[in-house]
């Protein structure tokens, strides 16, 4: 039966607002039928609370429950998104032929006129990245001046207000591939120019503290320096030539959250605090104050005022709500996520309330493409932040051509289920995979995988090595094998078991004629010679050892039962 979605899912330019997109039923899948409309934004949010309130009001309000079933007095749900009324004034906005009707100050006319028409010698900006920045402008710059502006400016403080009232808030959804970095690069500019050519101006800023989930996205956030050798401000042209020395002045600290953690300032052991603080004396705070957190994070803003702080993967970030009554209780590893979750938003949340007693945010602008409360926040998992003001979501890039479309296994044949299971393997194999993070986690033996495990890996990876045959029949040059997830004990464990027949056919074809000695002896001479030469470091040292270790089970089978499915894979 013909797929036309699968065949051909794109179905716009990349560098244009969208004008199709492929029709979804209620589980979101593709109905086949192509719609002449660009994609609506449609999610769950949880509706803000009026800033103000009469006193005397205190009759009890109704609970107009459109939002699935999700809401209460406390809190009310709405499944109409706010997203769709920015996006329609942004558009009659960008759609003003004349710079002069824009409402922006000369520099950011001149750069929206730079990103949607210059001449890119190499990538040029998608349409998804210059409308995110368009919507920060607009809400920025031209909004104030507006009645219905202004009453979207209040939906977005009253957002901020109920959780994170001591934060201003704005939310850019963009999905994974989409470009963030090229976002943030994109925000930084126009306000460092603005600041450095109008001064005493309080929208804009020069100062800037980049908060990111971990120490891997920092690493590639360091094209956001100005000074980078590969910057994208001049090497991919989002800057004019003669404002690049502007943006040059601006000042930005590139962090992860973790820093925030306050530090000891004194090495004490135990035993040595307890001396210094005596039996019946107050406890030592040697904990170092926020200032001095602030001090070892961004010591270049130190003195700025009006600082931007730009959240990477914000959906980490937020404020948890008090538990209600009828909330429902969570147990063992939910609980534990969830506990988990909370405490390192708290942290980063917490971090930036610091930076904005100490030193003054202007706002803070969160960029996520799974921008939705979690698990035991308080909220409605799964709701969207009401601070969004933005969407470009997953099936928006695949029909522009950003994206790939996802690989995920065609195939369940453990029968029996009303939900096919690998649509949620992971509940399925959870309590017989290892307990032990990768660091502590002892050998793992790919001969031992959970039978449910190995049938989603021969379902997927079964399914790849066809399609890839037919691609090389074909004469189509396709990458060696799929790609891996981060390396995880179950990803590592699941690399392992998809690697075993060809690196046991290398190592070991000799050596499954020979007896156990023979397999031993031959593993004591494999392992220091791996080590002597060099070669074994890394996850290529992880994977020989591992089969290494597994060579005595993998005999002991061929020799009991070379025929069946096992036996003829290690054999290769």
């Amino acid at each position: 039966m013909a797929n036309p979605f699968f065949e051909q899912p794109i179905l716009n330019s990349p560098y244009q607002c969208p004008e199709r997109h492929w029709e979804l039923d209620s589980q979101g899948q593709p109905t086949q039928r192509i719609l002449e409309t660009r994609r609506r934004a449609e999610f769950i949010t949880p509706i803000p609370k009026p800033k103000k309130r009469k006193k005397e009001v205190q009759q009890d309000e109704f609970v107009f429950d459109e939002g699935a079933g999700l809401s209460t007095k406390q809190q009310q749900y709405d499944p109409t998104s706010i997203i769709n009324e920015v996006r329609a004034q942004v558009d009659r906005w960008r759609s003003l032929p004349n710079p002069s009707q824009w409402q922006v100050t000369p520099e950011t006319a001149r750069l929206l006129q730079h990103w949607r028409h210059h001449d890119f010698a190499g990538i040029r900006p998608f349409f998804c990245q210059v409308e995110a920045v368009e919507t920060a402008i607009w809400l920025t710059e031209v909004a104030p001046n507006s009645k219905a502006g202004k009453r979207l400016i209040e939906h977005l403080a009253n957002a901020n207000n109920d959780a994170n009232p001591l934060l201003y808030r704005l939310a850019l959804k963009l999905a994974t591939g989409a470009g963030k970095t090229t976002v943030i690069a994109m925000l930084i500019a126009w306000q460092t120019i603005n600041a450095v050519r109008r001064p005493g101006s309080k929208k804009f800023t020069r100062g800037f503290v980049v908060v990111t989930p971990g120490l891997t996205i920092k690493d590639r956030l360091r094209v956001l320096q100005p000074n980078d050798p590969d910057s994208y401000y001049a090497s991919r042209e989002l800057v004019p030539g003669d404002m690049l020395d502007d943006v040059n002045r601006a000042k930005i600290v590139i962090t992860n959250y973790h820093a925030f953690k306050l530090r000891e300032r004194i090495d004490l052991s135990k035993g040595g605090r307890q001396l210094l603080q005596g039996r019946r004396g107050e406890e030592l705070n040697t904990l170092e104050t926020e200032g001095q957190m602030l001090q070892r994070v961004m010591p270049d803003l130190m003195g700025m005022k009006n600082i931007l702080a730009l959240n990477d993967e914000a959906h980490h970030c937020y404020r948890e709500k008090p538990k209600e009554a009828d909330d429902e209780d969570l147990k063992g590893d939910e609980r534990k996520e969830a506990e988990k979750n909370n405490e390192a938003a708290r942290l980063w949340i917490s971090g930036l309330e610091a930076v904005n007693r100490k030193l003054g945010l202007a706002r803070v602008v969160d960029l996520s493409a799974t921008p939705f409360f979690l698990r035991g926040s308080g909220y409605a998992e799964g709701t969207l932040f009401p601070w969004v003001m933005s969407d470009f979501s997953l099936m928006d890039a695949i029909e522009c051509g950003i994206v790939k479309l996802p690989r995920v296994p065609v195939a369940d044949n453990i029968p029996g289920n009303e939900m096919p299971m690998f649509r949620n393997l992971w509940e399925h194999i959870r309590k017989d995979m290892p307990k032990k993070g990768r660091g502590k986690a002892t050998a793992l033996d790919p001969l031992k995988l959970p039978t449910r495990l190995q049938t989603a890996l021969e379902a997927l990876y079964g399914h790849y090595n066809k399609t890839f045959k037919l691609w090389q029949d074909a004469g189509i040059s396709s990458p060696s094998e799929p790609a891996r997830n981060k390396p995880t004990s179950l990803s590592r464990f699941s690399m392992i078991w998809c690697r075993l027949p060809r690196v046991l056919c290398r190592f070991c074809a000799t050596a499954f004629q020979g007896t156990e000695s023979t397999l031993s002896e031959r593993e004591d001479a494999v392992l220091p010679a791996e080590r002597q030469s060099g070669r074994g470091s890394g996850r290529g040292e992880e994977v020989r050892l591992a089969h290494l270790r597994c060579h005595r089970t993998a005999a002991a089978h061929v020799e009991k039962r070379p025929n069946d499915k096992l036996g003829r894979r290690a054999i290769g």
